[in-house]
C-alpha cells in the first residue's frame, strides 16, 4: 500500500461557541476562542490517498487531480470565510478543528476515484492538529 499526500492552505475565521451553553460556560470551555467576534487561523491541510500504483502510469492518483478536488470542493468554500456563517456545509456545526476535518472528509471523499481517501490532517496552528480517517478506518 502506498500513501500519497497533497498539502493545501487556507485562512478562515471562526468562533467556538455552543448556543446551548451560557456565556460563562462557553468561556470556561472555549476560553478566548469564544470571543463574540471570532478569531482566525492560517490552516494547513494534508489529504492522504491510499492505494496501489497503476501499472501503466505508476501513480496511485494524479496529484494534479487531487489538488483540483481539494480546491474545488473544500478550499474554495472555506478560504477567507467565517466558518460559522459563510460555509454551508458547516451550518449548525461548532467549527472546531475536529469538526472541520470531518467536514473536509465528507466534502472530498465522494470525489476521490483513484485509490481511497485515507486521512485528512488539519493543522490549526503549528503545534495543534487533528487527523481524521473516516468512520470505517477508525
Amino acid at each position: 500500500m502506498i500513501y500519497v499526500t497533497r498539502k493545501a492552505h487556507f485562512s478562515a475565521s471562526h468562533r467556538l461557541f455552543n448556543p446551548s451553553f451560557s456565556d460563562e460556560k462557553n468561556l470556561a470551555v472555549y476560553d478566548k476562542c469564544a470571543n463574540p467576534n471570532g478569531h482566525g487561523h492560517n490552516y494547513y491541510l494534508e489529504v492522504t490517498i491510499a492505494g496501489e500504483p497503476d501499472p501503466e502510469t505508476g501513480y496511485v492518483v494524479d496529484l494534479k487531480k487531487v489538488k483540483q478536488i481539494i480546491e474545488e470542493y473544500f478550499v474554495s468554500k472555506v478560504d477567507h470565510k467565517h466558518l460559522n456563517y459563510d460555509v454551508e456545509f458547516l451550518k449548525g456545526i461548532i467549527p472546531t478543528a475536529e469538526n472541520i476535518a470531518i467536514a473536509c472528509w465528507n466534502q472530498l471523499a465522494p470525489h476521490i476515484r483513484d485509490g481511497r481517501l485515507y486521512s485528512v490532517r488539519l493543522f490549526e496552528t503549528q503545534n495543534n492538529f487533528v487527523e481524521y480517517k473516516g468512520e470505517k478506518n477508525g
